[in-house]
């Protein structure tokens, strides 16, 4: 039978701890943190109206929650882009199944975006 070799314990066991080594690096930008901004727009078009919005602060500067405000951040997903937000991540479209196309439901239409703060100043 020919393919590629197996690995073996000892191959499995060094990657493990590579790892672990890997993840206990210093960051080699200590100063930047990431904040997150997860907005659900009413289509899944980048230019529509925002629907609902959540914000994390991984600069601990700030404890926003869901909720915590009555406009949302941006008006639309494109607003964050020309704000300096970074889109990440949109989700995937999804057809309703056959008789739920009216089912109310979670908001299908999320996208993610991020920027990098210097915490340094």
């Amino acid at each position: 039978m020919t393919g590629a070799p197996q690995p073996t314990d000892s191959d499995t066991d060094s990657r493990t701890d590579g790892v672990a080594d890997s993840f206990s690096t210093p960051s080699a930008t200590p100063h930047l943190r990431q904040q997150l901004l997860i907005l659900y727009l009413a289509t899944s078009s980048l230019d529509s109206a925002v629907a609902g919005w959540t914000r994390y602060d991984g600069t601990g500067r700030s404890a926003p929650t869901m909720g915590d405000g009555d406009e949302p951040p941006n008006a639309t997903g494109l607003d964050a882009l020309l704000a300096g937000w970074r889109l990440i991540q949109m989700s995937q479209l999804m057809p309703p199944a056959r008789g739920a196309e009216y089912d109310v439901s979670y908001l299908p239409h999320e996208f993610l975006f991020e920027r990098l703060v210097d915490i340094g100043s």
